[in-house]
């Protein structure tokens, strides 16, 4: 099972990037764990100055602006 966080404070981009990530994850049949993170300094701690930011276990794999669809199945 993968570990996903979505970094945003809740705009109209991180509940899409959030919708998105479900989204895929249940067409592909793979199990996740999915988190919101909205707390500005956990946010910053991963470096992360744009948003919304999607890390997975642990690694930040994007910044700034939802993903391409075709991103997010690559990570899945």
């Amino acid at each position: 099972m993968k570990s996903i966080k979505v970094l945003g404070t809740g705009c109209a981009n991180c509940r899409t990037t959030v919708a998105l990530v479900e989204a895929v994850a249940r067409e592909k049949g793979v199990e996740i764990s999915l988190e919101k993170v909205e707390n500005l300094p956990e946010i910053m701690s991963y470096g992360v100055m744009s948003t919304p930011g999607v890390v997975i276990d642990g690694q930040v794999v994007h910044a700034g602006g939802v993903p391409a669809r075709s991103k997010v199945e690559g990570w899945l």
